[in-house]
């Protein structure tokens, strides 16, 4: 294949859906209403954190954080997905291209490290309560979300600069709906041993590392729940971190079942569908697991719709 220097690359093709041209409507407007639907009820989560006092503690500062992530998640990939849809250009240029992979990393690494937060505020909130105003006060939660910010922005900007030293062969088409790392370097003529390194180093400390301590720390939470002697107070505990738990287990269960375990599907078939999930689904989803099973955000929201009532009078 032809080889040109990075320098010389001034666009890639985005193949976008493996979805027929007849339906490109559909799903435009499919996935329209789905972007929206996630921008407007994670704004609504961070509303009534916001606005509602009671919500002014720890899990919902973390939350804030992800519904704030959630939308940029989706903003990085989606709109430029929709435009393509739209005007059938399907061109992206170098610089946008890598700019949307440095982005689509960073928040990533951000969810991963939003949700081990999370779950060791659960930890420490069920396993040692009354020590828990106390561990959990407002400078460990500012440091834990910093450091959360620190860390994937070094990752992602770790796999950007790689990526910009290598060079590009003839063939610039991506076969996804934005530019993955993984599709941009199987186009590269480069040596790209460098890059394969980096990505399993930071698999482990981006994916594995904050999947295991979640792991720990519902352990952790497990084995105390059971010490409970009463009904009554394991629903209690259990609901207490229900949501997240479920907002986990769709995050990491996608990668399992999509990874880990082999399917019919095509290669690009099966990276396109885990990719939609990511970018698409969870962000989705996120606002009605923390609204329909909280009864904490429940709250909040009927109180905020009543003042607007009663403003509106």
């Amino acid at each position: 294949m032809k080889r040109e220097n990075q320098s010389s690359v001034s666009k890639f093709l985005l193949l976008g859906l493996p979805i027929q041209p007849k339906q490109q409507g559909v799903f435009f407007t499919l996935f329209l209403g789905v972007y929206l639907t996630t921008v407007l009820g994670n704004l609504l989560i961070i509303l009534l954190i916001r606005l509602d006092p009671r919500l002014h503690t720890p899990m919902y500062f973390f939350l804030s954080h992800l519904a704030l992530t959630d939308i940029s998640f989706s903003t990085v990939t989606i709109p430029k997905m929709l435009i393509n849809m739209q005007t059938q250009d399907q061109s992206i240029p170098y610089a946008g291209c890598i700019t949307q992979m440095y982005f689509f990393l960073f928040f990533t690494g951000l969810d991963d490290f939003l949700l081990t937060s999370m779950a060791y505020d659960r930890y420490v909130a069920i396993c040692h309560p009354l020590h828990y105003s106390t561990i959990m006060g407002q400078g460990l939660c500012t440091l834990l979300v910093t450091v959360s910010w620190i860390l994937s922005c070094a990752n992602a900007l770790c796999h950007t600069l790689l990526l910009t030293r290598l060079s590009f062969c003839a063939d610039h088409t991506i076969p996804h709906f934005f530019c993955d790392l993984d599709a941009l370097l199987k186009l590269s003529c480069s040596d790209t041993s460098l890059n394969e390194l980096a990505i399993f180093t930071a698999g482990v400390a981006v994916i594995v590392l904050p999947f295991i301590c979640i792991l720990i720390s519902y352990g952790r939470i497990g084995t105390t729940i059971l010490k409970v002697p009463s009904t009554k107070g394991i629903c209690k505990a259990l609901s207490t971190c229900g949501s997240h738990l479920s907002v986990v287990s769709l995050y990491y269960g996608t990668i399992i079942g999509l990874y880990f375990f082999p399917s019919s599907n095509t290669s690009r078939d099966k990276s396109t569908i885990a990719s939609v999930m990511y970018t698409v689904v969870t962000p989705l989803l996120n606002p009605f697991i923390y609204s329909l099973r909280n009864r904490d955000m429940k709250g909040a929201l009927e109180r905020l719709l009543h003042r607007a009532k009663v403003l509106s009078q």
